[in-house]
Formats: structure tokens, sequence, C-alpha cells
């Protein structure tokens, strides 16, 4: 986990006004940064905030290597088949950083080609100076986050977060410009002028969600047995985490005590013994008090003997963050900001009282493995695949964002292997209706497959779904319900009617979603386009996204 950041064509980009942007996402990168001027390209400035992660003698950028002088590499990213494309291309790598590909595999076959052959998170840059050209790519489920800033006079910025490019924008001088996540599974083209300027001239999807990986798998496809899907699936989520292994930094985990954070947290134990890591995996929890998540998550970690800590949080702590969730989300959506607050409570714990750096975590299972309680709701076996194609498509915008700025804001790598390519490319292929909720029970085919070892307790493996927001708090009074009681004296039924004028996207129809969108727009003015619509569960009339609301939600009955 790094911060990338770029600018082309800004005349009055000084090195002041360019570090004062560029350090804004200083948090992602604690350990070293570097801002450089290219005297190749005229108004050009790259910088880099690093994490040593990989490499941490040689791993520095911006990347440049003496077999290609006119390149420059800026990557936030972690490539698990680095080693792989080594010894399939024959490449001779300068240093030990994984990003090193990159460029071998750019300089050798293209960009698309380049894009394809990752296995891995990323988001890239690479400026071509003989060629006069702009690259850039993100990896296909936008785990990597990624801003774009363009204007109509040709000026080109990109950032890992928006909070880096917002007041450039507003020095384009009085030119038109628009300000957007870049698409996770793409590659840009630009072409740079004379004067720094750029103009677009190809954007191209690399891939597909779903498909079947272009690169080398980690798990030759002929080495699943196509009669037992139970243990192709704990075969490749094995090897999914086991890829993510690499790491020069201690690795921990998040775990809830939910099905998907157990799985990962118990085979992540599990490799890192056979792997023989000198240090013992820590595991952290958060709720008030003694909640549902925190008794779970207990159990797990004495079942697979982690390293456990525990946070309770009050709602005290709740009011004293929110505002700082809001802005380091950069998103007003009602879910993502309530399922934020404990993640970016437990990462404040981490990087303040232990030395774990990488944090493996359980996003994607639900959208993957349709794990929401509305998927036993979905008319057909079609329509809930075609809805986990939805949810993992703008994964970006919901739990892979709240993921990503949650750990990033405290220096903290992400690792999400339920999203690794040939995981999820084997799961959505099986049969649509084996992958449904059975018998009032979602993601009953992922439970399934683990259910004859003993790598979780019963209880655990068979949990029933909780929301979020009940998990980390109790039955009787949700982490939501907290929330709005915090936030209700902050806003009068005035404000609230005038909503609709004053947003008409996405407009906040409860003073708690319109106090989220009032701290938003105090950093984001008037960028609401970075939320396309609320996150809402499918197939039923509940107003309100918590989990609590549908019908037959069952975790409090427990």
């Amino acid at each position: 986990m790094c911060g990338i950041w770029a600018l082309f064509g800004m005349e009055t980009c000084t090195s002041v006004h360019s570090n004062t942007s560029f350090s804004k996402i200083a948090h992602r990168g604690p350990d070293a940064w570097r801002i450089e001027f290219d005297k190749k390209v005229k108004n050009s400035v790259v910088g880099f905030h690093r994490l040593e992660i990989v490499d941490c003698l040689y791993g520095m950028q911006p990347m440049k290597l003496h077999q290609y002088p006119h390149l420059t590499l800026l990557c936030n990213g972690e490539i698990y088949n680095c080693k792989r494309l080594k010894e399939q291309y024959g490449f001779s790598y300068e240093t030990n950083c994984d990003v090193e590909c990159i460029l071998h595999l750019y300089a050798t076959g293209g960009i698309e080609h380049c894009a394809r052959s990752l296995d891995g998170v990323f988001v890239f840059c690479i400026v071509d100076s003989a060629k006069r050209r702009v690259f850039i790519g993100r990896d296909p489920y936008g785990v990597r986050p990624l801003f774009r800033l363009y204007s109509t006079t040709g000026v080109l910025g990109i950032c890992s977060e928006a909070k880096g490019l917002i007041d450039l924008a507003h020095e384009l001088d009085g030119a038109a410009w628009n300000l957007e996540p870049f698409p996770p599974g793409f590659v840009k083209e630009y072409e740079i002028k004379a004067n720094g300027r750029t103009s677009i001239i190809m954007k191209k999807p690399f891939y597909n969600i779903g498909d079947r990986p272009f690169f080398k798998p980690f798990i030759p496809y002929d080495a699943l047995v196509s009669e037992d899907i139970h243990a192709n699936i704990r075969t490749l989520l094995t090897a999914a985490i086991k890829k993510r292994l690499m790491a020069d930094r201690r690795i921990g985990c998040l775990l809830s005590g939910g099905l998907d954070s157990s799985l990962v947290a118990a085979l992540l134990v599990k490799l890192a013994k056979e792997a023989n890591l000198p240090y013992r995996i820590q595991s952290f929890a958060i709720g008030m008090g003694d909640s549902p998540d925190i008794r779970a998550a207990r159990t797990v970690a004495q079942h697979i003997g982690t390293e456990h800590h525990e946070v309770i949080f009050t709602p005290e702590d709740v009011i004293r963050v929110l505002d700082k969730v809001i802005y380091h989300l950069e998103t007003p959506d009602i879910t993502t900001v309530r399922a934020s607050i404990g993640m970016y409570l437990i990462s404040h714990f981490i990087k303040q009282n232990t030395d774990t750096t990488v944090v493996f975590s359980g996003e994607g299972a639900d959208e993957v493995a349709q794990g929401y309680i509305y998927f036993r709701d979905a008319p057909s076996a079609e329509m809930a695949h075609e809805d986990s194609l939805r949810l993992l498509k703008d994964i970006y915008l919901f739990d892979g964002l709240r993921a990503d700025r949650t750990t990033a804001a405290h220096s903290l790598e992400l690792r999400v292997p339920f999203l690794d390519l040939q995981f999820t490319n084997y799961y959505l292929g099986l049969p649509a209706a084996a992958r449904q909720p059975q018998g009032g029970v979602e993601k009953h085919l992922l439970r399934s497959a683990f259910d004859s070892t003993d790598l979780l307790p019963k209880s655990i493996l068979w949990r029933h779904k909780e929301a979020f927001s009940d998990g980390v708090a109790s039955a009787k009074k949700s982490l939501f319900q907290v929330i709005q009681e915090l936030v209700d004296s902050h806003l009068n039924i005035d404000a609230l009617e005038k909503a609709p004028g004053k947003y008409p996207h996405c407009t906040p129809t409860t003073k708690e979603s319109l106090y989220y969108r009032e701290v938003f727009e105090k950093n984001f003015q008037h960028q609401s386009h970075f939320l396309p619509y609320f996150w809402m569960p499918r197939w039923t009339d509940a107003r309100d996204p918590s989990a609590r609301f549908i019908s037959h939600y069952a975790a409090d009955k427990q």
C-alpha cells in the first residue's frame, strides 16, 4: 500500500503547490517520499509516498531501470506473480521489488499485454518520454484506489485519493474539469503534447468480471478435480492466501468472528506456520462492550491460536472520529460510513499498539458467494448471479473503498484473498443454483466446502449472517442507532426538507444521511458523482440499508 500522484500540463504548478496537494496522501506511505519534475516532459511532475512492504532497500519510486531509461513507473500494488513472470519471460530484474515486472511487460509486449499479465492488485502510471505517452491502469476489482482529474485544456492529474487533486482542480483558471474514480479493469493511453498537456487516445478494458485470467495461474486448471467442487474451493482459497504472504513486514488479520474473516484468519495461521514465519499471527476484533462479534472472534482466536487483541469502543469514540472517517472515505454512502467506523478505529489501534503492517481481511466474500441476506429473496438463480456480478463490478465504490481507506488512513496494507482472480473466476463459473442460499443459509456452498475440516468450529462456520452495525454493537441497540442519536442534534427538520433542492443527486432522506453529505461537501464540494447510487439491498421494500430491516433477518434470534 502506497500513494501515487502525478500531474501533466499545468504550467502554474510550482514545487510548493505540488507538495501541498501531494502531501495530503502522506498517510498512505509514511516510510519515504519522492517528488520529481521530469525535464524530458514539460510541465510534468510525479510523486510517490512509500509504505515499505517488499524490497525495503531498492523498492523506491518513481522507478526507473537502466534497461529502459525513457520509462518512469509509479505503482501502488502487489504483483503476486512477479517471480513467475521473470521465469516465464526471462526478464532480468534490477531490484527485488514486485512491481518492477510492470516495466518489463510494457517494454516487451505493450500496455494491454502488461495489464493482462499481472496477478495482483494495482494502480500504475507509466510515462514513456520517448513516445510521449502516459499509460494508466487499475486492477479488475479496483482493490487499489485511483482518481483522475482531467480538464478541457488537457491538464491530467492522477492520485490514489481525491483529496490530493481537489485543490489543484480549483486552480485550472476557469477551465472545465472533471474529477472521478479511474475505472477498474481498464487501461488508458494519453499523448503528451509539447507544452505537457495531454489528449486521450485509447481507453480499453483488459478484464471482464468472471473471465478466466490471461496470466499463468498459481494453481494449474488441470490440477483441479472436476467432480469435487468443495475440494477445488478449498484449494483455490488457500492458494489465494498463500500467494499474499509476500511481505517483509509483519502480517496480521482482522477478525470479526463472521464466516469470511474467520476462514481467512484460520487459513492464514495454517499457511504462516508452514512458511515458518518468525512470528505469531496477530488477530484483531472490535465491538462495543461484549458484542456478538467480540464473542465470536474470541472463539475463533482460541481455536486457531492467534495472538488476539480486542478493541472496545464507545459512542463517544464514534462522534470523535465520524467526520474524519467521511473525509478519508471520500463518499457519503450510508452503509459505507456506518461500516467504516469500527474498521477505522481498529486500524488506529493496530498502528499505535503493534508492529503489524500487512492486514488480511474477508472483503469480497459477500459479493462473490452471495452472502448478503437479501440474496434469499432473489427471484431466480440467474438474477442472483447477475447481482453478484453487479456487486463485484461496483465493489470499488463501497466495501472495497471502505476497506482500503480505513486501513490506509493508518498506514496499513490490506489484502483481500476473496477477490483473487483465479478464485473468483472458478467460483462464479459454478452452476448458479449451487451458489444461492440454501435452506435460509447464505454462502451455503462456501460453508459446505469447509464443513468436513476442523478449520473452524461449527458454530462459526454456520453462524448466521450479521448486519455489520449489529455485530459490533448488540441486538438491543445497533451501531446505526447510536450514530443517528449522535447526529440528530446537529440538524433540524428544516434542513432535511430542503435537501432535495440542495442535493438533487443521491438526495439524503434522513438526518443521518444529510449529516454525512454535509461533511462530504465541506471537503469535496460538488463531487457527489463519486457515488452513483446508495448501496441498498435488492428485492426488498426496506428503506434503510441495514440488514436488520429485512424480514427474515435472524442474527438477533440466535
